[in-house]
């Protein structure tokens, strides 16, 4: 492929659990720093969740307070880290109509949908927000990013659970190669820790209701696991087609090489091998790598146990067992729609930098799992290609290849 054909990371953007920007976050997964926590606020005390992983700043306080209360908490997230790829990222100068904004979100404004239904019954429809309905659609991320940039080239939302953020990315990459657009501002965002979608994920025992440490609850791939843990958070990549970073001098990160997004057609929430293994062969086939290139895997290993083993057999099955395997989310929880972007950000790093993130938390490998999970340490070396996986319940399956 030529370079005309390459899509570049020029900036990235983040807030996680272990941090409140792209550098911290990366610095706190390499110190192996938990942002998981007691959930000890009086609308907890009678859930069966006892842990969630919320930021470590307030997205509000960031933002003016006349901005700040037309947003939901999701959009202010989307916001902040846009607005930190986009300078990360030297602000491009691109033709407006050759800008598109692509968010993906999960459940989309749900803390607003939530909190206004409460103020309509308790005090009547005249007392709703008229920043009630903006805040609370899915692609009001989207729509505000691509205000605040100036981009009309279109402002999408993929809302495919929690493989949102990484089909996003996806589909940057496709309007670019499609010779549409020269810069993609692509991510994910997911802010719904509220009591209802904790007990309801907690109903269908996808949550880990363990009491014991907080920082010790999420462990994937871990003999020990128990479900995964709630966390919020956003990820945004600037992507430009790298003859016109090249044309700008931009500073570049890395390559978005390949992607693919498959479904499984199998269950409306369990995850399936078949599905992943699909996305993992066309993600490596539209890079134009193999199966041996792959140095790296970010997996999406969310710490259920179906979930794990559905993943390390599709790795196995597609990849080998030659690749390091590291899981974040033991640090971050399952930030939802944000976790497949911000898990993209940590593989290009992870690939700069020549460091792999220790996964979290395991203590016993699960035998089964037979993959090599970057444990106790940090591992150094050099990798030039990296698989990052996202799935989502409806069998939404997305893995990107990323390149040094």
């Amino acid at each position: 492929m030529d370079d005309n054909g390459q899509v570049r990371v020029t900036g990235i953007g983040a807030m996680t659990p272990v941090g409140a920007d792209a550098p911290s976050s990366w610095a706190g997964l390499l110190a192996g720093k938990s942002g998981v926590r007691a959930l000890d606020e009086e609308w907890a005390a009678d859930l069966p969740v006892h842990v969630a992983a919320g930021l470590p700043v307030d997205p509000a306080a960031l933002l003016p307070r006349v901005t700040s209360r037309k947003l939901d908490r999701g959009e202010q997230l989307a916001l902040i880290s846009a607005r930190e790829a986009w300078r990360d990222a030297g602000t491009p100068e691109v033709d407006p109509v050759r800008l598109v904004v692509v968010i993906g979100t999960g459940t989309g404004g749900v803390l607003t949908t939530l909190g206004q239904d409460d103020v309509f019954e308790r005090s009547g429809a005249r007392r709703l927000s008229p920043f009630a309905v903006p805040m609370l659609m899915p692609n009001g991320p989207a729509a505000w990013v691509s205000m605040d940039l100036g981009a009309k080239g279109g402002a999408r939302t993929p809302v495919s659970a929690c493989a949102s953020g990484a089909e996003a990315i996806a589909m940057g990459q496709d309007l670019i190669r499609a010779g549409r657009v020269d810069v993609v501002v692509a991510g994910g965002v997911e802010a719904c820790l509220h009591p209802f979608t904790l007990a309801a994920f907690a109903q269908m025992k996808a949550l880990s209701t363990d009491s014991g440490n907080p920082e010790a609850v999420s462990r994937p791939f871990d003999v020990a696991r128990s479900g995964f843990v709630m966390g919020e958070g956003a990820g945004v990549v600037v992507l430009e087609r790298a003859d016109f970073a090249l044309a700008r001098g931009a500073r570049v990160y890395g390559t978005l090489a390949g992607s693919a997004v498959s479904s499984s057609a199998a269950h409306i929430t369990a995850s399936d091998a078949e599905g992943q293994v699909l996305a993992i062969e066309e993600a490596m086939r539209s890079a134009g790598v193999g199966p041996a290139d792959i140095g790296v895997v970010h997996a999406h290993a969310t710490s259920t146990e179906s979930g794990d083993l559905a993943e390390a057999e599709a790795i196995v099955r597609a990849v080998g067992t030659h690749p390091v395997v590291t899981a974040t989310k033991s640090m971050t929880g399952h930030m939802l729609g944000a976790s497949g972007a911000v898990g993209a950000v940590a593989a290009l790093l992870a690939l700069r930098d020549g460091t792999v993130p220790a996964t979290l938390n395991v203590d016993e490998l699960d035998p089964r799992i037979g993959l090599d999970v970057v444990r106790g340490e940090n591992r150094t070396g050099r990798w030039d290609a990296a698989l990052a996986n996202s799935f989502g319940f409806g069998g939404h399956n997305v893995s990107l290849v990323l390149t040094r």
